[in-house]
């Protein structure tokens, strides 16, 4: 399976910022031990690209350097060089994995970041400058109409703790793209934006009733898709449900979150949809437990891939010895 990073471009961030940037590059070191589990560095998306998804202005803004100091702090980086390429290299990374996913054949693929779902298409917010996932859905959009002359429909699962205010936002007039958003109702954004579908769970959420939530959700999201079936997929697998997160507020283990991977990943599998992973968020109080938590999304996404490559009839379905070794690495 084919993941994409951007890890060794590192913000120069003050002493005591609260972004966990040392996760990425823990996480791309620690999925080595998966078998079966590729990884290359991300390229840049183009200014066109993001012009997919996001005004001109806001582009040249963030490129050039002249975003003021109340839209740094609304992103919540100083702007730099770094902070330009780790941007748009993000970005890349998922219309990397959604392309693999989609137009490779492959299924399943990830961005070990991504998730940047609080970018509108004028402005960034909450550690995010431009939306990943809105600029990939439409880029994969044009590049399935370009080849197969037919409509390309989406679904966005954002199961981060934090709603994904700004990708609903980006698509709230565009009825090719679906967003469900699973999150804390009392959590950042404080003003939420409408998505397609939006769970609003309360502080202190347990195991038992997220996992009924997301059932119901998912539930819901397939009857309004009767007819008209989704094309792909974007997941943002956040880590910040978790019980040790600072900012989750929610109390969610992590047998629970691998569960709800595996119920995402099967009910994708199971229709047909090939998706891109992202990482999303994740600020625990020990790094080494939210790395945990991502290892184990991209286990069950490998596993997942694994099915696709046999259903498929693809080289790559794991043998007696290969499954066992994978159940060894598993998180």
């Amino acid at each position: 399976m084919r993941t994409f990073h951007a890890d060794s471009f590192v913000l120069p961030l003050p002493p005591g910022h609260s972004f966990p940037m040392g996760k990425y590059r823990l996480l791309r070191e620690a999925a080595a031990s998966l078998p079966h589990l590729q990884s290359a560095e991300a390229l840049p998306a183009s200014d066109g690209e993001l012009a997919l998804a996001h005004d001109p202005g806001w582009i040249s803004a963030v490129t050039e350097g002249t975003l003021s100091a109340a839209q740094q702090r609304e992103i919540g980086f100083p702007w730099s060089e770094r902070m330009v390429e780790r941007a748009r290299r993000s970005v890349g990374a998922t219309i990397q994995a959604a392309r693999t996913a989609l137009l490779g054949g492959e299924g399943v693929a990830a961005n070990l970041a991504g998730g940047t779902h609080h970018a509108y298409a004028h402005k960034g917010s909450g550690y995010c400058v431009f939306n990943d996932v809105a600029v990939a859905a439409r880029l994969m959009q044009a590049e399935w109409h370009r080849h197969h002359r037919q409509l390309l429909r989406v679904v966005v699962i954002d199961l981060d703790v934090h709603q994904g205010n700004g990708t609903a936002a980006i698509f709230r007039d565009d009825p090719t793209v679906f967003t469900l958003s699973l999150h804390g109702a009392r959590n950042f954004p404080f003003r939420k934006e409408a998505s397609c579908l939006d769970v609003d769970l309360p502080d202190g959420c347990t195991d038992q009733p997220y996992l009924q939530a997301l059932d119901g959700a998912l539930a819901t999201m397939w009857a309004r898709h009767e007819g008209a079936a989704p094309g792909l997929a974007f997941y943002l697998a956040g880590a910040d449900p978790h019980e040790d997160d600072r900012l989750g507020r929610l109390k969610l283990s992590s047998a629970a979150l691998a569960e709800r991977d595996r119920r995402v990943f099967n009910a994708l599998r199971e229709r047909g949809i090939p998706v891109a992973v992202s990482m999303a968020g994740g600020y625990g109080r020990d790094l080494h437990t939210t790395v945990a938590v991502h290892l184990r999304t991209l286990h069950e996404a490998l596993l997942s891939w694994h099915a696709w490559r046999a259903d498929v009839g693809l080289p790559g379905r794991p043998g007696r010895a290969g499954a066992a070794a994978m159940e060894e690495c598993a998180p």
